[in-house]
């Protein structure tokens, strides 16, 4: 399918990121990010306002701590009472939903976009993006990592430094490198 680059990011297919709109897109969200991350928390309350401005939705009583990362904010999408902690990064090439009441510890990364396998492709900023879905009452531990076209369940929880590489059903608990369910106690 031809068309731009950003057209193609949101519709899945490869695109490359060396794209002078994808560029401008980000430098917004840098600027906002950036306010958001330098704000005294009283005046930046639960979110600074160019980064409420740029998300795709943020719910009532949602929080982000200070410093926050992502690429685009556009594709990011918080539930009500949302948390997430001091250093996440969500790489949002692609839609990252995350369900009511859902908590991310320190440091958890989001990463939608997989880069090419060749290194040509690489070297030529080919990438394809792929969402990630969080249900509602979710709780992903500190440094878990969760990788592009993961669904993780409502109820679940992922275990600190965990890294999914692949769906995670509701109430689920997942631990570990690749993230493995383990019996809850």
């Amino acid at each position: 399918m031809a068309g731009s680059e950003r057209l193609k990011m949101a519709t899945g297919e490869w695109y490359t990121c060396l794209d002078a709109e994808l560029e401008a897109l980000r430098a917004i969200a840098r600027d906002a990010v950036f306010e958001h991350n330098s704000l005294p928390p009283r005046q930046r309350g639960n979110l600074g306002p160019g980064l409420k401005a740029l998300l795709g939705k943020m719910g009532e009583g949602a929080r982000i701590e200070a410093p926050f990362h992502c690429a685009y904010g556009f594709n990011i999408f918080l539930g009500d009472g949302v948390f997430l902690n001091a250093g996440c990064t969500i790489l949002d090439t692609a839609t990252v939903r995350i369900g009511s009441g859902t908590l991310l510890g320190p440091n958890v990364q989001i990463y939608c976009a997989e880069h090419h396998r060749e290194a040509t492709g690489r070297q030529a900023g080919l990438e394809i993006a792929r969402p990630v879905e969080i249900g509602a009452n979710a709780w992903i531990g500190g440094s878990a990592v969760i990788l592009g076209g993961v669904s993780i369940g409502e109820g679940a929880i992922v275990g600190a430094g965990a890294v999914v590489t692949r769906d995670v059903p509701d109430n689920t608990t997942v631990v570990g490198n690749p993230a493995r369910a383990i019996k809850r106690n």
